[in-house]
């Protein structure tokens, strides 16, 4: 069993602040803890879709799934595309409650503005769409932080 670790305080963040649905992928073997969460939005019909019969996907819900993954950059092997966002942290000092915090008060906020992107999409047939993240606003703003309680990597 776990010890209490920045993924426990994590998942409660989330579970209290973020609104999509979401699934934590603790990766063990490569020393990381993935967050994939899932936008869905309703097809109005006007983007065309990857599928056989865009009919029939026109009235259909639309699902983007993203995610973002904290890695230990001594240990982690990850493919960078395979993620939104990739956050270091440092196994022993782990993560901080206020950064918790403040990642997912942030993250909340990239996951609806990719929302709006994905309905501006659907809604358009001259809009791309693309999951996106402001890694320059991220980085200013946690250099502001003033972190005291640090939760390090989960131990099992």
């Amino acid at each position: 069993m776990a010890k209490y670790g920045f993924l426990d305080a994590l998942d409660d963040e989330l579970a209290r602040n973020f609104t999509y649905d979401y699934e934590i992928n603790w990766d063990k073997k490569h020393h990381a803890v993935e967050i994939f969460y899932l936008l869905d939005v309703e097809n109005p019909g006007v983007a065309v879709t990857d599928t056989a019969d865009d009919e029939a996907a026109s009235s259909e819900n639309i699902s983007f799934e993203d995610a973002v993954v904290f890695y230990n950059p001594h240990k982690s092997k990850l493919v960078v595309d395979d993620y939104l966002a990739m956050f270091p942290y440092e196994p022993k000092t782990g993560l901080s409650k206020e950064f918790i915090t403040y990642f997912v008060r942030f993250l909340q906020e990239t996951a609806d503005n990719e929302l709006d992107a994905l309905m501006d999409f659907l809604s358009s047939d001259q809009v791309e769409f693309s999951g996106t993240i402001d890694l320059e606003k991220f980085k200013k703003e946690v250099a502001e932080l003033s972190e005291t309680e640090f939760l390090p990597y989960p131990r099992y």
